[in-house]
């Protein structure tokens, strides 16, 4: 997976603001999304509505929450987490109104996401992190390719968790990883 990461500022020598690393991180995190998605359908796994590969893109979207939730947990300060967290995943709450009322019509779309993303992180909350590697371990995985698998039609549902844990999650932290380096959320030595 190849994604072009935006993450330089044109003034370098200004302070990066709360709400300026959010919307990188924001922009980012749904070009990672929408190519995750891209991958699914390119391995002919089943998507055959807006709505179902919108389903796909939340769940991608919670487990890219919960990671950098991880992540800020041993890599910032509780003061700071918090409001990075919370900005984040209202930022991203805002993309999943846009993107579907584009093709849903008009609705509250951004508050079933926020609640859906509740209910994830406190089941994603329970499962394993390998905190050396900052990366998922292998009961996270399994729960993201089942949330996954839930999304996809009934065809495909018993083969894609190999797919997800396999190939497509170390696909998607890669990119993800980089960003949060790019933007000193993550330090160098992981």
């Amino acid at each position: 997976m190849r994604i072009r990461l935006k993450t330089k500022w044109n003034n370098q020598t200004r302070e990066v603001s709360l709400t300026d690393t959010v919307s990188v991180l924001a922009f980012n995190a749904w070009k990672i999304g929408m190519q995750a998605l891209l991958e699914i359908e390119n391995q002919n796994f089943q998507t055959d509505t807006q709505l179902q590969r919108m389903a796909i893109i939340e769940e991608v979207m919670v487990f890219l929450v919960h990671v950098l939730d991880r992540i800020a947990y041993s890599e910032l300060e509780p003061a700071d987490r918090q409001p990075l967290l919370s900005s984040f995943a209202l930022k991203i709450a805002d993309h999943i109104q846009d993107n579907t009322s584009d093709f849903a019509g008009q609705g509250d779309y951004r508050n079933p996401f926020i609640n859906k993303l509740n209910s994830r992180l406190a089941e994603y909350a329970e499962t394993s992190w390998d905190q050396a590697a900052q990366l998922p371990g292998f009961s996270m995985g399994l729960s993201f390719g089942q949330y996954i698998a839930t999304s996809l039609g009934p065809r495909d549902q018993q083969w894609v968790l190999d797919y997800i844990q396999l190939i497509l999650m170390p696909e998607i932290l890669e990119p993800y990883k980089r960003v949060l380096i790019r933007l000193g959320l993550l330090s160098t030595s992981v």
